[in-house]
């Protein structure tokens, strides 16, 4: 037994490809995991400008935005995230002046698992 050992531990070949192989899923989910996560960030942060544009543009831009139905279709052109999950926008008049809010759903997909991430944004303008 101690010989046939002795003939194959100085052979290495395979050891780089073997290696890889541990080493590819981990990286794959960690590359596919980010990208999912970078654009979860780009929804919120695409969300957050929408509604805060939208509680402006009820304040100030009355010409543009008279009405919520208007301020509606104004915040929806300004959300810039396609192709993606789309969000329920609303617009009410509350004490601190125009509120607009959003909510949505986002389907982060790990690798491993679909998780839902509820994702809101809301500005008031006064």
């Amino acid at each position: 037994m101690k010989s046939f050992a002795r003939r194959f531990w100085p052979d290495r070949d395979g050891g780089a490809a073997i290696e890889f192989a541990l080493v590819l899923p981990a990286f794959l989910m960690l590359v596919v995991g980010g990208l999912f996560t970078a654009q979860l960030l780009f929804v919120e942060s695409s969300m957050q400008y929408a509604v805060e544009e939208g509680a402006r543009c009820a304040s100030v831009k009355t010409t543009v935005c008279p009405d919520n139905a208007s301020t509606l279709s104004y915040v929806q052109s300004r959300f810039d995230a396609a192709g993606s999950a789309t969000p329920t926008f609303t617009s009410t008049t509350a004490a601190c002046g125009h509120r607009v809010s959003a909510t949505v759903t986002f389907p982060l997909d790990t690798g491993l698992a679909k998780i839902d991430v509820p994702l809101s944004a809301s500005a008031c303008f006064p």
